[in-house]
Parts: C-alpha cells; sequence; structure tokens
C-alpha cells in the first residue's frame, strides 16, 4: 500500500471545507456589518467576529498541520509487538487507520465506522466520507453492537471520534462493550478536545461540542476503564490511555 504522507494546510483546509457554512455566515455578516456601518455602530463586534475567525483557524492549523499529531510518536510507548490485534474505530471520517498500518506493519489491524446519519448528524461528516474513501475493509458498526470478540484487542483507538456519540447511554454502552473487547493487558487510546478555557479561547461556542475532561473520566470510570495517563498534544488535545480496572502492569 502507498505510503501516507500529509499534505502543507491540509488539515486546515479540510475544516474550511466540510465546515465552509460557518465561514459562509461569518463573511455574510461582516459584508452585512460593513454595508450598514454606517446605520449600526458594530465595528467593534466585526472585528471581533474576524479575530475569532482567524484565532481558530490559526488554532486548528497548529493542531493539525504543524504539530506532530499525525507522526504518532506519542503513541511510542504502548509498544505493540507484531501480530498484536490493533482496532482502530472512526465516525465516518478516517485520516489515521493507513497511518496506524505504516506504524505497526506486523500488528492485525481492524477499522471499525461506527457512524449512523440517523443518530450522528454532524453535516461536516457527511461532507468528509463523499471526499474521502473508507480505509480498505472497513466494517459499518452500530455503537450497540461491536464485533468483537471478549478479550481479543491488544489496543483499541478512538481519535477524535467518541464524542460524536452525543447521547450518554449509548456512549456508556458503547465503552463497556470496548472494555469488554479488551486483552486483561490491553490498553485503549481515546483522543479528544476538551470543553475546558483553552478550547473555548480557540473555538469560542464550538468547544460546546466537545465534553469535559471531567465527563470523560466518569465516562470511563463507570464503563470500568482507568486512565494509565493524559498525554497533552498541544494545549488543545487530550490522549487519555486507558487499561481495563484493576489490570494495570
Amino acid at each position: 500500500m502507498e505510503r501516507v504522507t500529509r499534505k502543507p494546510f491540509q488539515g486546515v483546509f479540510n475544516i474550511i471545507r466540510f465546515n465552509w457554512h460557518f465561514y459562509l455566515l461569518s463573511a455574510m455578516l461582516l459584508a452585512a456589518g460593513l454595508f450598514f456601518r454606517h446605520l449600526v455602530p458594530v465595528q467593534v463586534l466585526l472585528w471581533a467576529l474576524v479575530a475569532a475567525t482567524v484565532l481558530s483557524l490559526g488554532v486548528s492549523w497548529y493542531i493539525y498541520d504543524a504539530s506532530r499529531l499525525y507522526e504518532l510518536q506519542w503513541l511510542d510507548g504502548l509498544h505493540i509487538h507484531s501480530g498484536a490485534q490493533i482496532v482502530n474505530i472512526n465516525a465516518g471520517f478516517d485520516e489515521t487507520s493507513q497511518l496506524l498500518s505504516q506504524k505497526y506493519p506486523g500488528a492485525l489491524l481492524r477499522v471499525f465506522d461506527f457512524y449512523d446519519p440517523a443518530k450522528h448528524t454532524e453535516v461536516s461528516i457527511e461532507r468528509a466520507r463523499k471526499v474521502y474513501p473508507a480505509y480498505p475493509g472497513t466494517e459499518t458498526i452500530n455503537t450497540s453492537a461491536i464485533p468483537l470478540p471478549a478479550a481479543s484487542a491488544d489496543v483499541i483507538f478512538l481519535f477524535l471520534a467518541a464524542h460524536e456519540i452525543r447521547d450518554g447511554q449509548e456512549r456508556s454502552i458503547f465503552f463497556e462493550q470496548l472494555r469488554h473487547s479488551l486483552r486483561e493487558n490491553g490498553r485503549m487510546v481515546v483522543l479528544e478536545h476538551l470543553r475546558d478555557a483553552r478550547n473555548f479561547a480557540a473555538y469560542n461556542i464550538g468547544f460546546l461540542h466537545f465534553f469535559s475532561g471531567a465527563a470523560w473520566r466518569q465516562v470511563f470510570a463507570s464503563a470500568g476503564l482507568r486512565i494509565e495517563k493524559e498525554i497533552k498534544i498541544t494545549p488543545f488535545l487530550s490522549a487519555f490511555i486507558l487499561y481495563k480496572n484493576g489490570t494495570a502492569s
């Protein structure tokens, strides 16, 4: 399989491409404000809108293009052995399965896509699916019926996907199943933005699409998972390395 390398500005370009309606609305508001500026004193609000848009795109470029997020060096501590069963689960947009196959060529990789347009209604995901084909062999699954035998997976990856499960009960059932599927010494890697001050500063009200660190810890604990460590990949992204409760080595 051809080796994948990311293009310059690929991350921020995808954000604009898949969320163009937000930027179109911002441009329309800016144009309207400039047109009526003599009638309504909105200059401060207009400049705040411009500043917020530029800041969010700048932060996104930093995270998805300038950082080493997609080099996956932050996963080196997992020590995945040849023949290990690894699982990568996405919510309809998969930028990492081929990267994982390149990083762990001796592992057995399964890829699951839990996207359900009836439940996971982000329009950006629908647009992304039309542009990026699924990784070869990707299996479409239901969050309440994950096709993994008990204690079969060495490592399960969830990169920027789990927050798309908006219903709390659905999310709890999902993580309980994943715990059941982990081997005794297996690990789970959950990568997410958090609903915190930093992401609010970067994305303003868009940070409401994320969950807080406390909310994630509650989900993990209720599913019988414990946090081995939390890795900050830039100030705006957190990777939780999880293991089964009672099986820490």
